[in-house]
């Protein structure tokens, strides 16, 4: 079975009907597992990450943390290459288990070929060598040798890579185990996945920062990322195991090759002058296209699609003789609808950066009393649950309780767009870092009146559960406007790009940690010119209060950005159909009532 020709510079092969005997149900517990076992071993090492390099490497909380935004960087950004891989050259299979093997060690009957990842990181909590010297009791370090700083940044790096590799490609892997043609069961069972998918990686993220963080605290560092390297065997097992029953779908071509044909096209020809009255004759059109003409929305991409000489810009059957040279009037168009959406997703970066403020929230709440019972205290890595159950609680609130409990009040339906609920995200965060700073401005003067200023690793008598505030309004953030710009993403982008529009969120989250790494070295390198660093690695001495405020005023600067992009973009699509057709029914039932 053969495509058609249709002039598209996107050829990707069709989706054929898999044999009986490969996909189906069976193969999703594998991939599932698969899944959930790396996200427990990788999220389970980030908390007590500023904790494991402060103490242990003996870097200073500035720097610590930087690496870590870094590192986080790196991990949120790796999907996007995984991804476009994955779909353009290798395909979701080979590019999962090249993810599998990079994230641990993978031993043949030979000898050993790759040593990476979790391992590497193991090994510099095994072997003493590995990392510098530090006396525990005066909590004086030598500095790390350029060996073991290569090792360590080797082992964060391919970590991410590993990450980068299984992530994205994951979870359409499982759906072409489903997707079937002609089966009118083919939609439901994909929702099924997609929801059993969401609830595995919830639920991987809790045991993470609970179960992992609880051992690295209570057995020590070796016996926690040696947990972590068995999580990641136990993944490379459960995926490996179930190779011969897989679908796997060869590459195709991917969107990102689509838009940078669209560039590269307007930009060789940025010296053709556009035509004033747009004709179907000077434009290159995709068969079987609804859409005729380009619109007149960012008017420079339109002259990737002029046909300029049609005998030297079209081939014989009618397709682009060279596809950098001239696209489809689709392509420009998705272009077009990517850079629109970029604006009103932009504001989630500053969001991202009051919310996951993760490396210096554990420094403070490891200086605070965290007991919940005189027997059991939280693990300063693990208070970041909170945010996660924040999230997961008010999800089915907002939609089962909260829209139809306001509906009844009103005596109409109350449904808020989706600009209005990452508008009430970004306020929830505004929020969620001004209570960090009072937190932190209580908790620093209580322990200067406790005489605790040169002792930072003495607890403060002020409960950590103080914190909780920050996290609950966190966890609101999130709701609101990150799932808010999830959806956003989805409606506002056409259907074709919906692997866009699932890693739109990916590339904020990457831009988020090196702003977070940029504002943290510019704090630091200009604050500690008047004397102590408001990031000091003694927060005691430090003005960390002074630092979330800052972090505050950028995020009413980012609401005021958000409303300006907010009216600049105007009604999402659909919003004003549906609300005439809500008018219209709310005008029906008055007039019956009137009868």
């Amino acid at each position: 079975m053969e495509t058609p020709s249709d002039g598209n510079a996107m050829i990707t092969e069709p989706l054929l009907a898999p044999h009986a005997s490969k996909g189906g149900f069976r193969t999703l517990p594998f991939i599932l597992a698969t899944e959930a076992f790396e996200r427990v071993a990788t999220l389970g090492i980030y908390p007590n990450m500023v904790v494991y390099l402060t103490r242990e490497f003996g870097m200073e909380t500035a720097k610590a943390a930087n690496i870590i935004f870094f590192w986080s960087a790196a991990t949120n950004f790796t999907p996007i290459i995984g991804a476009f891989l994955a779909d353009s050259y290798l395909g979701k299979y080979r590019m999962i288990g090249f993810g599998s093997v990079v994230c641990f060690l993978v031993i043949k009957p030979v000898k050993p070929q790759v040593s990476a990842g979790m391992v590497l990181l193991w090994l510099t909590a095994m072997i003493p060598q590995a990392r510098p010297y530090c006396d525990q009791f005066s909590t004086i370090c030598e500095a790390p040798t350029t060996l073991q700083l290569l090792v360590l940044y080797c082992s964060l790096g391919l970590i991410s890579v590993g990450v980068g590799c299984i992530k994205s490609p994951c979870m359409a892997f499982g759906a072409d185990q489903l997707d079937r043609r002609n089966n009118p069961e083919s939609a439901k069972a994909l929702q099924s996945f997609f929801g059993w998918y969401y609830v595995t990686i919830s639920f991987s993220c809790l045991v993470a920062v609970t179960f992992i963080v609880y051992i690295q605290d209570n057995l020590g560092w070796e016996m926690g990322f040696g947990v972590a390297v068995m999580l990641m065997l136990f993944s490379v097992l459960s995926f490996f195991s179930a190779s011969s029953f897989y679908v796997k779908l060869k590459a195709k071509a991917s969107l990102f090759t689509c838009f940078a044909q669209v560039i590269v096209a307007s930009f060789r020809n940025r010296h053709i002058r556009l035509p004033s009255n747009a004709t179907n004759e000077v434009h290159y059109l995709r068969n079987g296209s609804m859409l005729q003409v380009p619109s007149e929305k960012l008017r420079f991409l339109n002259k990737a699609c002029v046909i300029k000489d049609p005998r030297r810009d079209l081939s014989s059957n009618g397709t682009a003789s060279n596809p950098w040279n001239l696209c489809t009037i689709d392509q420009v168009e998705d272009l077009k609808a990517l850079l629109g959406v970029m604006p009103l997703c932009s504001v989630g970066i500053i969001l991202s950066v009051t919310v996951n403020q993760g490396p210096f929230t554990v420094i403070l709440a490891g200086t605070m009393d965290r007991h919940i019972t005189p027997n059991f205290e939280i693990p300063a890595g693990s208070f970041s649950m909170f945010l996660m159950i924040s999230l997961v609680l008010w999800i089915p609130f907002y939609d089962r309780i909260a829209l139809p409990l306001a509906s009844k009040i009103r005596g109409k339906q109350v449904r808020l767009t989706l600009i209005q609920r990452m508008g009430i995200g970004l306020l929830c965060s505004c929020a969620s870092v001004s209570t960090l700073a009072i937190v932190e401005y209580t908790r620093r003067n209580m322990a200067i009146q406790e005489g605790l200023t040169d002792e930072p690793q003495t607890l403060v008598h002020m409960s950590a559960l103080w914190l909780l505030p920050h996290y609950a309004l966190s966890g609101l953030a999130e709701a609101f406007n990150g799932i808010g710009q999830i959806e956003f993403c989805y409606s506002e982008l056409p259907k074709t790009m919906s692997t866009i529009a699932a890693n739109v969120n990916g590339v904020g989250l990457f831009i988020a940690d090196l702003v977070s790494s940029l504002i943290t070295s510019t704090v630091d390198n200009v604050t500690k010119r008047g004397g102590e660093s408001w990031v000091s690695s003694n927060v005691n001495k430090g003005h960390y209060d002074y630092y979330y405020c800052l972090l505050a005023g950028l995020s009413v600067l980012n609401f005021m950005y958000f409303l300006a992009c907010s009216k600049a973009y105007g009604p999402c699509h659909g919003e004003n159909e549906n609300q005439a057709e809500i008018s219209r029914k709310e005008d029906h039932e008055r007039r019956i009532d009137e009868c």
